[in-house]
C-alpha cells in the first residue's frame, strides 16, 4: 500500500511530464506528415516546374482537359497547340497537364 501512495505521490508532483509527453507526441505526428504528406508534394510541384519550364516547338502534349496536340508557339505565359490540320488553340502554360511520350511498335521479324 505504501508502494501505491509513494507512486501516485511521485506522479502528483511532476505534472509536467503529462505536458512534455503530449509535446513529444505532437513533434513525431508533424515528422511523419512531413515526410508522408508534404516532401512528396514538393517534390512533385517542382517536377511540374521542370516540366512546365522545359516546353519546346514539337513538344507533344496533353493538357488539363484532355486535349492532344502538338506545340506550335510558344509565349511567356501561354502555348499555341496544334489539335488537328490547321486547327489550333492557345491554351495557358499552367493546363499542360504532361508531355505524351511516343510508343514505339514493336517490330515483327
Amino acid at each position: 500500500m505504501s508502494s501505491q501512495l509513494y507512486t501516485l505521490a511521485f506522479q502528483a508532483a511532476d505534472p509536467g511530464s503529462g505536458i512534455m509527453n503530449t509535446v513529444i507526441m505532437f513533434g513525431l505526428m508533424f515528422v511523419i506528415l512531413y515526410f508522408m504528406i508534404i516532401r512528396p508534394q514538393q517534390k512533385r510541384q517542382k517536377e511540374r516546374q521542370k516540366m512546365l519550364e522545359g516546353l519546346k516547338k514539337g513538344d507533344k502534349v496533353i493538357t488539363a482537359g484532355g486535349i492532344h496536340g502538338t506545340i506550335v508557339g510558344i509565349d511567356e505565359k501561354s502555348l499555341l497547340v496544334e489539335i488537328a490540320d490547321k486547327v489550333k488553340v492557345k491554351v495557358e502554360r499552367g493546363s499542360v497537364s504532361g508531355v505524351a511520350k511516343e510508343v514505339e511498335a514493336p517490330t515483327s521479324k
